[in-house]
């Protein structure tokens, strides 16, 4: 459980110094929900 909250605190630090402003993370969000849309479409 410790090794995960390690890898969590990680991940979230990382995430936030890839997008510096929150426009950045907004632009971030909008291509994932992008591509899992894309992802489900050619599933189907």
């Amino acid at each position: 459980m410790r090794k995960f909250v390690i890898l969590a605190a990680l991940a979230a630090s990382l995430t936030v110094a890839a997008c510096n402003t929150v426009e950045g993370a907004g632009k971030d969000v909008s291509s994932a929900g992008r591509a899992v849309t894309d992802t489900a479409k050619d599933a189907k």
